[in-house]
Parts: structure tokens; C-alpha cells; sequence
């Protein structure tokens, strides 16, 4: 199992993202603690009702700027997990992430090959304290080896798993070599989404710290068409183009 990291200012993206796929009947919601019913009244999922839950979390501590705890939890293509395995899975993991008492929403997906999960909660708790996240990714490492263990999965492939953390994470402008980051986050998620339109590809793109805008214009007399993108970071301080070929059947760059 491949455990992905993320943090963000606000869930607000997340929850949108996740929405978009259970709409699509591309996710589920599997399930969630602490947190208000998640459905409105025909069954269709309430963002506000979400952020209504998390919102006296990250307004009782302002100064934090992360308050967002987003994970993936990736089962290895070989493990067939029922949604009762995936249930305990997840909240052990949150559990000993240090996340247990904290409000979260598990969603289900379906949209590529293998399930998979996104957990959604928040770094601070209802007294506005930030969570410790000292080593986090090695903490998560060795819960994901004990989970295994117990429930008899298949270990991660350690190629695998670099890759994951290599192609996959928020763009981070003070690292340098933006436009290779951003780069490697696109051939990422095309490779590992199957996007049915722009805004939500655009959507997708958001969650690694990514936006994208569409451009027109004329470069030595030829047109052009495509859009640009570049780190959200603060200001979008460095951008880079990337033609747009194809939407069909997925989102293509």
C-alpha cells in the first residue's frame, strides 16, 4: 500500500475533486467521523455540509496556513479489498497517524484500475492546536508496512512507491526547477486519472498546488491555442505553456 500526503489552505478543493467523482459514480463515500451528514436531501453530496463541519477547526487557529490533511491510500493492484477491509484499513491508519479524534470523510474511488482511497480532515483540532506532523512520511511508511502485516497484503513495490512520491506531490515554487515539477505532476495524473472534462482536469490539478488557464493568441504569425500553467504558491510567480491536443476519453496534454 502507497500512501500520497497533501496539505492545502482550505478542504474546499479536495471536497470538490471527490465530489466531482461521486457524481460521475467514479466514487463513493465510504465514510466519515465527526462530522454532519454529507448528503443533502436527495442523497447528492453537500460540499457546504462538509465545510460546515470543518470550519470551526481551521478558524479557531488563523495563523496556520496548511490546515488541510489530504492522503491517498493505494492498495497494491493485486489486493481485493471489501468495503469493510478498506473501512478498518483507513481508520486504523488515521487512527495511528494521529488523526483519530480529528473530523475526516473517507471517499472510495474507482476510476482507474485499482480502489483506491482519499481521506479528507484538517491539521488542527477543535481548540486550534496544529497537529505534530514531525516525520510524518516515515510515521506513515511504517504504519502502511504494520497494516500489511495484519491484514495480509501485498508489500509495496519500492519502485513503485517512489515513483508515486516523485510524480505526485504539491509544486513548491522555493524547491526550483518549477516547470519540471509542474512537468512531472501532469504526465502524473494523466497517467494515474481519467479526467472526462477541462475543469475538472483542472480541478485535479489544483490539489498539487497547479492552476491552469487557457490561452489564445499569435507567436511569429502562427496561432496558437492551448493553456498555461503554473505553482498557485503565493503568487503565481513562475509559468510555463503546455499545449492542450486532446480531451477525448480522458484529459490529454
Amino acid at each position: 500500500m502507497v500512501a500520497n500526503i497533501r496539505s492545502g489552505s482550505s478542504p474546499g478543493g479536495a471536497l470538490r475533486y471527490n465530489k466531482e467523482k461521486v457524481d460521475k459514480d467514479e466514487a463513493e463515500v465510504l465514510f466519515w467521523q465527526k462530522m454532519l451528514e454529507p448528503f443533502d436531501k436527495h442523497g447528492r453530496m453537500d460540499i457546504d455540509a462538509c465545510m460546515d463541519s470543518f470550519r470551526p477547526y481551521f478558524e479557531a487557529n488563523r495563523r496556520t496556513t496548511n490546515t488541510v490533511f489530504h492522503v491517498l491510500l493505494n492498495p497494491s493492484p493485486e489486493d481485493k479489498l471489501t468495503g469493510e477491509q478498506l473501512r478498518e484499513t483507513a481508520k486504523e491508519y488515521m487512527e495511528r497517524m494521529g488523526y483519530g479524534d480529528q473530523p475526516y470523510i473517507v471517499f472510495k474511488h474507482n476510476d482507474i484500475s485499482r480502489e483506491h482511497l482519499h481521506i479528507v480532515s484538517l491539521r488542527v483540532d477543535e481548540q486550534g492546536r496544529k497537529l505534530p506532523h514531525d516525520f510524518e512520511a516515515r510515521r506513515s511508511m511504517e504504519i502502511l508496512r504494520d497494516l500489511e502485516r495484519k491484514y495480509g497484503l501485498h508489500p509495496s513495490v519500492k519502485g513503485e512507491e517512489q515513483a508515486d512520491k516523485v510524480g505526485l506531490h504539491r509544486v513548491n515554487y522555493r524547491e526550483g526547477n518549477v516547470k519540471q515539477q509542474i512537468s512531472s505532476v501532469v504526465r502524473s495524473c494523466l497517467r494515474n486519472y481519467k479526467c472526462s472534462s477541462y475543469g475538472e482536469f483542472c480541478t485535479l490539478l489544483e490539489l498539487f498546488n497547479v492552476s491552469v488557464e487557457e490561452r489564445t493568441g499569435t507567436i511569429d504569425g502562427r496561432n496558437y491555442a492551448g493553456s498555461v500553467s503554473g505553482s498557485d504558491r503565493r503568487r503565481l510567480r513562475h509559468r510555463h505553456a503546455i499545449q492542450v491536443e486532446s480531451y477525448r476519453k480522458g484529459c490529454r496534454l
